[in-house]
């Protein structure tokens, strides 16, 4: 019985873990057809989704047969609770990348706005938050958790600069300001998964640990679920 249940649990540990690799494959995607201009992976990135939506339901529906059937002990009870939270921020990690892809569509119609640097750098930091969540998850790593929640405030330090600069195109030539939009929601999107990633770390340090550290950890970021 104890060994069917710990199989179980793997299985919905793979799924995840399958589940985040496609929604990170989906932001670099995405983040690679604006520099390229590419409609064909924005395409790739949008129909994507539909493997992301079946996961999620795969994930859910594994997760509440195991409560159900296994009257699973509290360590896997933290677990399952997790995973299902988890499940959710990578299905919504998944949907901002096809919000970028849908934004890069409408921004390969125009002229480029201005050179891609700083974009491409918050999707690199995006990702790999992304990436070190699920690391910390498998690993049960507390230490790579807490790394990637303290990660969140470079994301908005950067964020925020591209809003800036953003904002001085418009205010200071109205014709830039359908593509600067564009790239304002790109942006945004990308600083939403790296809230995503957050939250997927503090799941992990709450099924690792017992603990939920969204209010009380001093200089943390706040709860952006």
């Amino acid at each position: 019985m104890e060994r069917h249940l710990d199989q179980d649990l793997d299985k919905v540990r793979q799924m995840l873990l399958k589940m985040g690799g496609a929604v990170e494959g989906m932001v670099a995607k995405a983040t690679q057809a604006l520099l390229e201009r590419s409609a064909r992976l924005c395409t790739e990135v949008i129909d994507g989704d539909t493997e992301v939506d079946q996961l999620e339901m795969d994930v859910d529906e594994a997760a509440y047969s195991i409560l159900v059937r296994k009257h699973p002990t509290a360590v896997d009870l933290r677990f399952l609770v997790a995973a299902t939270k988890i499940n959710s921020n990578l299905e919504r990690i998944g949907d901002s990348a096809v919000n970028i892809a849908q934004s890069v569509e409408q921004i390969n119609e125009q002229p480029p706005l201005k050179p891609y640097i700083d974009l491409p750098h918050l999707s690199e930091l995006v990702q790999k938050m992304v990436r070190n969540s699920l690391d910390a998850f498998v690993r049960k790593d507390v230490a790579l958790a807490t790394q990637v929640c303290r990660s969140d405030d470079e994301v908005d330090g950067l964020y925020k600069q591209i809003f800036r600069e953003l904002l001085t195109y418009m205010i200071e030539d109205p014709k830039t300001v359908s593509r600067a939009l564009h790239l304002l929601l790109i942006a945004r999107n990308l600083e939403r998964i790296a809230d995503h990633a957050t939250n997927i770390a503090e799941d992990v340090i709450y099924y690792v640990e017992g603990r939920d550290i969204r209010h009380s950890m001093a200089g943390m970021p706040g709860p952006k679920r």
